[in-house]
Formats: C-alpha cells, structure tokens, sequence
C-alpha cells in the first residue's frame, strides 16, 4: 500500500528517486544524496550538521571523532605515522591470510610450499614480496611513530597509559615480524631464529633458560614444533594481542584527542578535547577525504616498490648440518646482535633489553617537566638523539661488517659468489661466464662486459683484503670456468698467498651454475642451480632462491 500510495502522490520516477534516496540514506547511515553531493562540493553542512549521524549510527564510524583540531589535521604535525601503522597492519592481515591458502607450517612442506607459491601460483611471488615489505615498513613505521611522539613531548600527562600501550604495540610489531621469519624454512631464516632463541638460554637461573628455550623451540633443536609453534604465534596469538592493544591504544587517543602542537598551548595544559568551532574539521568529508587520498598513495607506492625494486629473500631449505657464513638476525635487531658480539649473552641478550625495554615505559613516569617545548627539553631531546645515535652504532656493530670477518681467501668468495644469495657471479647469468682460466695478477680483455665487471670485481676485492690483513701477502685468485657437462659450467675459484713469515697459503672451491639459472631483475626473481661450498665435499643442488 505505502508504494502504491507514493506513486499516486509523487509519479513513478518521483516515487522510484525516493526509494533510492531512502536505501542510498541507509548505506550512508543517516547522510541522504542530496547532503552528500553537497560534500563533495565543498559545502558546508546544514544546521543540525547531517554530517554527525554516521558517526552514531555506522559500525566503523562510531570509533572515529566527529571532528579534529585543525592543527592536527597538519600532515608535519603527526606525518600520519598511527594511521600508515594501522593501514600496514590491515594489509598484512589481508596478504597473511591469501599467503596462508598455500602453506603448511612443517617442515617437510614448507620451503616446497614456498616454490610453489613463487613458481605455480599466479601472483604469488608478488603476493609474498608485499607481504614481506610491508612487515618491513610497519617495524619501521610504528619506530617512528614512538620517536615522533617522544620528540613532540606527546607521553606527557594525561597521555602516560597512551604510550605505554604505544610501546606494547612497538613490541608486539617486532615479535609479530621476528615470528614470521622462521617460516619460509630456508637457510637465512633457520638460523637468524636459531641464534635469536638461543638467547632465552642465558635467563637465569640455567633451568628457567633451558626451560624457556625449549618452550620456544618445542624441541632443543628447531624443527617441526618450533616451526608450528612460531606459526600459530604470528597468525593467531600475536596479531589477537596486537588487535586487543590497538583499541586500547586508539581508545586513549580518542578519549584524550591528539596533542597539539606544543606552541599552541600553555605549558602544562591540555587543550587537545577543547576545541573552539572555527578550528573544527569534521571527519565528513574532510579528514575522511584526506585519509583516503593519502592510503592510495601509499598503496600505489607499495605496489610499485614490489613490482621493481623490492624482492623478499629466499635462500637453500633449512639445513641444520650447515652454517651460512654471515647469518644475521633480522635487521630491526641488529643493534641486539651488535651488543652480542661485545657482552655477555645474558647482559646483552636479556638484562639490557629489558632494562631499555622497561626505561621505554617508563619515560612518562620519569620525566617531571610539564613543557612540551623542545627549548624546554633540551636534556630529554638530547637523551633521545644520544640513545639514537647509540642504536645505530650498534646496529652497524650487528652487521657483518663488524668484527666477524672470516680468512680473506674466504670473504672475497663469499662476496663475488655467496653460498646464499646471488652475488655478481650469477646476476651476469650462464651465457656471460666463458671458458678459460682468469688470473687477478693479469690484465684480460674478455670481450664481455659484464665478464669483465666480474674480473674487475675480482681483483679488486683481492686487493682490498690484501691492504686489509698483514698475513695475506702477495695474494692472486685464479677463475678456472669449465663445461662440466652439457649446460652446466663449473666455477672453480682458488686463491694464493703467503703469510707474513712466508709462509704459502691456498683456498679453493667450486661452484656449478646451470644454464637455466635465470636472474631477472626487472621481475625480481631468478632461477638457480647453486652448489653448496666445502673444502674437499661438493654437490650440486638444485633451488629457487628469491633475491
């Protein structure tokens, strides 16, 4: 009856604009068509403001505010570091749970899991390249989130529980990353966990330690129930908890409102909540506006940072019997890594991370001077630059460049053709390395110019180490490339010094390179036969290794 009657009163074109405007209404939760045009050209709302009923009535808008300060709204106030955080950790989410149709946390699936994924699945190699980069992006983001925060005095009273949940969220980021390592079960992430549990040995007394690293292991070594272990961590109980303190998190900063830029306030005060009408900026149409314009950037950024210049690593399956040279911890905890190589395991793997760990929390608790003002925090502004700088020493200490240089023979190898990774020797590809035998102490001309990038390499690297170690005198490296078989090239690589009492020393290994090894870079991804390196003991291995 009601239809019929509003086709009588209003037409049949009247009655069916009506109906639309009413479900258009619904969708909108409360904001008709004709309201929402007049946002999207910029007008003001009516009087009441139609504009505020979402935020009542809608699922998603009820948590945000209705307006913001317009000073907070300022992009180098707050650099949207807590929105970009919160939009990573969707993403993840998003990737996480595609990436999880294809694998199975064992270990007798996992590394073929991740061939397959790479190789047969379309898509896949992108699908995990992103996933991996914006793990890497949302450590770095919510870091900086925390600085600009500590920088901008924002932990001060009545914020005090806002950081302390900030500093939870930071913890739970790293562990939510440090869990997804393990689970490509290659060489780089067997090892970068196995060094990282290793560290839960030294919590005293010894039976704690020992009991803690077996909990985290689920075995004393890492296999099938570490692997599972660190699986259901980072799909289900880390991203829960993490989801739990968010709201906590973003409850307090509703409640208390983002802080203002410290000049526009009087030292001591807290004007964030109280906030005049001119300097109102309603989240409809404006901030909502911005927010989206701004995620599409960065959504086109990651997507264009994955396609051509970022590639998640993939090196040999996980084998327990061999040590990559140079393992390294995840790059977020190279700085505990570089305190490692200078402390006890128990100082520098437990006591200081937790004191560093408990002096974060207690920032607000500790610092008594109500400005804001960095001409009034000079002390704490510098603490923070001198704890910063300190971080990034020891985060260079953690890498291999620091005081974990192998015999120079071995390092220059390693460098020119790694046992994991790509290295030079097979970026240039199968069709560039031509037979012959290639000396550093003879000038060649090998009508190749990546070849003879290689060569140049070569002796240049021959050279540094040289100048570097006294015992290494008078060094040559000799590349001996022969055809092993059909489509198959042999790499052997020999180097000859003496020591510093005479003394004549020698290395020598081998590589084999297929020549359906493929390394395209454009694509981010290659194709790889790689022979694992020891003295005397050589086999060939078939592998897909990711760059």
């Amino acid at each position: 009856m009601g239809v019929q009657q509003d086709i009588r009163e209003k037409g049949l074109l009247g009655a069916a604009a009506a109906a639309a405007d009413n479900v258009f209404t619904r969708i909108t939760a409360g904001i008709d068509a004709g309201e929402f045009r007049r946002m999207l050209q910029g007008d003001p709302p009516g009087r009441p403001n139609p504009r505020l009923k979402p935020h009542s009535e809608a699922f998603l808008l009820h948590i945000k505010p209705t307006y913001y300060h317009e000073s907070v709204t300022r992009f180098n106030h707050t650099f949207r570091l807590g929105l970009l955080s919160t939009y990573l950790f969707i993403v993840e989410t998003i990737t996480g749970i595609l990436l999880m149709i294809w694998y199975a946390p064992s270990p007798e699936r996992a590394y073929t899991d991740m061939i397959l994924l790479l190789t047969n699945i379309p898509f896949g190699q992108f699908l995990r390249d992103l996933h991996r980069l914006g793990a890497e992006a949302m450590v770095a983001i919510v870091t900086l989130h925390m600085v600009r925060a500590y920088l901008t005095g924002s932990y001060k009273p009545p914020r005090q529980f806002t950081w302390f949940t900030g500093v939870l969220l930071l913890v739970m980021t790293l562990f939510l990353s440090f869990s997804g390592y393990l689970l490509p079960w290659d060489q780089l992430a067997f090892w970068a966990v196995t060094i990282g549990t290793s560290m839960a040995e030294a919590v005293p007394p010894a039976v704690v330690g020992e009991t803690v690293n077996l909990l985290a292991r689920g075995a004393p070594d890492i296999g099938a129930n570490g692997l599972l272990r660190f699986y259901l961590l980072h799909v289900l109980f880390l991203p829960l908890l993490l989801i739990l303190f968010f709201f906590v998190h973003y409850y307090k900063v509703v409640h208390f409102g983002i802080s203002l830029p410290a000049d526009e306030e009087e030292v001591g005060e807290d004007t964030a909540n109280r906030v005049p009408a001119d300097k109102r900026v309603y989240y409809l149409p404006d901030v909502l506006t911005d927010e989206m314009s701004f995620m599409t950037v960065i959504t086109t950024l990651l997507i264009l940072i994955t396609v051509f210049f970022f590639q998640a690593p993939l090196e040999h399956i996980a084998n327990p019997q061999s040590t990559p040279l140079h393992t390294v911890a995840p790059w977020y905890f190279y700085w505990l890594q570089g305190m490692l190589k200078i402390a006890d395991k128990f100082i520098a793997g437990v006591l200081l991370p937790g004191v560093l760990l408990a002096l974060l929390m207690a920032i607000p608790y500790l610092d008594y001077n109500p400005s804001r003002r960095g001409k009034d925090r000079k002390v704490a502004i510098v603490a923070g630059i001198v704890a910063g700088t300190v971080m990034v020493i020891l985060s260079w200490m953690g890498t291999p460049e620091y005081a974990v240089q192998g015999a120079p023979s071995v390092e220059i190898v390693q460098e020119l053709m790694p046992e994991e990774g790509s290295g030079i020797s097979r970026e240039i590809g199968y069709t560039h390395l031509p037979l012959g035998i290639w000396r550093t102490d003879e000038e060649y001309d090998a009508h190749d110019h990546e070849f003879n990038e290689l060569l140049h390499e070569f002796q240049a690297t021959v050279d540094y180490y040289r100048r570097q170690d006294p015992d290494f005198n008078a060094p040559v490296g000799q590349l001996t490339i022969t055809q092993d078989q059909p489509g198959l090239k042999k790499l052997h690589w020999e180097i000859f010094w003496y020591d510093a009492q005479g003394a004549e020393g020698s290395y020598k290994t081998s590589f084999w390179l297929h020549e359906d090894s493929i390394y395209w870079e454009q694509y981010g991804w290659k194709q790889s036969f790689l022979g694992y390196v020891s003295d005397g003991w050589k086999s060939l291995s078939g592998a897909f290794a990711g760059e």
